[in-house]
């Protein structure tokens, strides 16, 4: 991943994204739906600060979206 103290953002690349909601299951300290069930960050921003301690799981969510609409970012 990123180097020690870097600050890690989630990226949501929405031109790929086609609503399956796994990120939102795997991420929901993060992450919930929209009504279509699109993922809408909780904390309103385009693209959240991964917190340390969740840094696995959002490697996981990355590693795992059907259709690579996701990104770590540092």
């Amino acid at each position: 991943m990123c180097g020690k103290g870097d600050t890690v953002k989630l990226h949501i690349d929405w031109t790929a994204c086609d609503g399956r909601g796994l990120c939102t299951e795997l991420l929901p300290e993060l992450l919930t739906r929209d009504p279509w069930g699109f993922p809408v960050p909780r904390d309103g921003s385009r693209e959240p600060a991964v917190h340390p301690g969740l840094a696995s799981y959002a490697e996981r969510a990355v590693r795992l979206c059907p259709v690579l609409a996701l990104r770590l970012r540092g």
